[in-house]
């Protein structure tokens, strides 16, 4: 939003019009379209496949037709996985560590596979979650910018 628009904004608030910027985001809940992400559902509709493949999204809802094709998850799933996954496997070696008196050899036997599984099954719904924030606040192509520049560096895209 351009800073004339904001300020025809604040004119209207002030003349009792409303906040349009409140309107404008109410068409998009960010906390319904996180819960949509989640579970790997369209954050439009709530009704069409987020998914094709494991972590591959369609490039339009199969219900609504929104275009999905253009966010940018990138690495930000594989960090939160990361974070969470590690925080309590941790968390819950260190708590068998000091209940039970394990070897070394079954600490790695159990505590390796239930990491990787763990992360595995979380990677998906945190990408379709970090796709749902994308669409509610319209970034990376979800809004009304153009898709032939970048908007983090104003230039354009190649």
């Amino acid at each position: 939003m351009t800073v004339r628009e904001e300020a025809r904004n604040e004119t209207a608030y002030e003349h009792g019009a409303g906040d349009s910027r409140d309107a404008h985001r109410a068409d998009r809940p960010l906390f319904r379209s996180l819960l949509r992400g989640l579970i790997c559902r369209c954050p439009a509709c709530g009704n069409g496949r987020l998914f094709g493949a494991f972590l591959k999204p369609v490039d339009a809802c199969a219900v609504c037709g929104t275009e999905l094709h253009h966010h940018r998850s990138d690495d930000l799933p594989p960090y939160i996985a990361i974070f969470v996954v590690g925080h309590v496997m941790v968390g819950g070696f260190m708590m068998t560590d000091m209940m039970f008196e394990i070897s070394p050899w079954a600490h790695l036997a159990v505590w390796a596979p239930l990491t990787v599984l763990a992360a595995l099954a979380l990677i998906q719904p945190i990408k379709g979650a970090v796709i749902g924030l994308q669409w509610a606040l319209k970034m990376h192509g979800f809004g009304d910018e153009r898709d032939d520049r970048d908007p983090g560096r104003g230039g354009p895209t190649e």
